[in-house]
């Protein structure tokens, strides 16, 4: 892979995963629980502002050349996430595929459109650090794949949850 195929993967993804929020629309539908288990579209997007912030700041970490080592131990992990405010997610001890609680609580009483402000800002550091980055730091630091598992995975599991639920509340008619 080479960045910019990354990055037209990328928009093609954000897009995609923007155009789904807008149709999800009303603020109320926004907050509405059980679009994946008891979770609603702001958990989702407050898990999926979390990845981005993890790897927005590794990517910080790389350009200022600083080392990232993955949390090996529970205090660490803890402390990982009080430090930087979102989980160790390249952690061994970090669960992969499911929102984090923590982040979830993070959010509890932060409003949608603050959450949605804060991950616009969080996107755009992460393509100014990606531009920064030479090929080479981009193949030392494995990036391709990891901006690929903190910015347009976490968007394909929150899509796919969000569109289950329109299918579940929204039946097509017969």
């Amino acid at each position: 892979m080479n960045k910019p195929l990354l990055l037209e993967r990328l928009h093609r993804e954000r897009d995609q995963f923007e155009q789904l929020l807008n149709r999800v629309g009303f603020t109320r539908r926004l907050t509405m629980k059980g679009v994946f288990g008891r979770l609603s579209v702001k958990d989702l997007l407050a898990d999926v502002l979390s990845h981005e912030q993890f790897i927005a700041d590794r990517l910080s970490e790389i350009l200022e050349g600083e080392r990232y080592a993955p949390s090996v131990s529970f205090t660490a992990l803890e402390n990982f996430q009080n430090h930087y405010g979102c989980p160790d997610f390249e952690s061994p001890l970090c669960e992969k595929d499911a929102p984090n609680q923590a982040v979830m609580d993070q959010y509890k009483n932060i409003a949608f459109d603050e959450i949605v402000a804060q991950e616009l800002a969080v996107y755009s550091n992460i393509l100014e650090a990606f531009d920064q980055l030479t090929h080479h730091q981009c193949l030392d630091h494995d990036l391709f794949h990891r901006i690929a598992e903190h910015t347009y995975r976490p968007y394909r599991r929150a899509g796919a949850a969000i569109h289950r639920w329109l299918k579940k509340i929204n039946p097509e008619p017969k």
